[in-house]
């Protein structure tokens, strides 16, 4: 029985951070390269209004998602935890995106037992709901949130989420790195079982 939940949000997470640059690149005629992404919200990155940024992504969004590259590690790791963690995606992708997301998902081999996209960054409710004892983020904003709701939170090392970070936010470089911390935190958490 897996009664240690996981829950990893999708975008820049489980999928390259910068996978979308050269779509964005090519569309608005710049040419950003991936260390110029120092902040998060992309249209503030190109230098336009967020409205131009929507359109772009209303006509190109699910192309992007499609073509989205796997984080390496990803696919290895994930598939190691599904025999023993329940793994709950939970996204800001919206529901539209829903087809387009389970088949890169299943397109990569990589297993779920929930997902869940909300159209909006708050995540608070959704990993409550999943009973999340672990999650893996890459925007600060997001890991800051959860961690004021008392989740802990592995925050993946990106050139746009750097700033102080409380004691239940831990920054990681990759997915190897991630699997033993998971790992670590699953044993500790059957000890103290066994304990009780």
């Amino acid at each position: 029985m897996r009664v240690f939940n996981v829950c990893i949000d999708i975008d820049g997470t489980i999928t390259e951070p910068g996978d979308w640059l050269p779509f964005a690149n090519y569309y608005f005629k710049k040419e950003l390269k991936s260390k110029d992404i120092t902040i998060y919200e992309i249209y503030q990155l190109l230098g336009i209004k967020e409205e131009e940024y929507n359109r772009f992504y209303d006509q190109y969004g699910e192309w992007m998602h499609k073509e989205a590259i796997i984080r390496d590690g990803v696919k290895d790791v994930i598939n190691k935890w599904y025999d023993k963690y329940m793994i709950h995606f939970i996204t800001a992708r919206e529901e539209r995106m829903r087809e387009v997301t389970l088949e890169w998902l299943e397109n990569n081999q990589i297993p779920m037992d929930s997902i869940a996209l909300l159209g909006n960054t708050n995540k608070v409710q959704q990993a409550q709901i999943a009973g999340c004892d672990i999650f893996i983020e890459d925007r600060f904003e997001n890991a800051i949130q959860l961690a004021q709701a008392g989740f802990e939170v592995l925050l993946i090392d990106c050139g746009y989420n750097k700033g102080e970070l409380p004691k239940n936010v831990t920054r990681v470089r990759n997915w190897t790195q991630i699997d033993k911390i998971i790992e670590s935190r699953f044993q500790s958490m059957k000890e103290l079982k066994i304990a009780l």
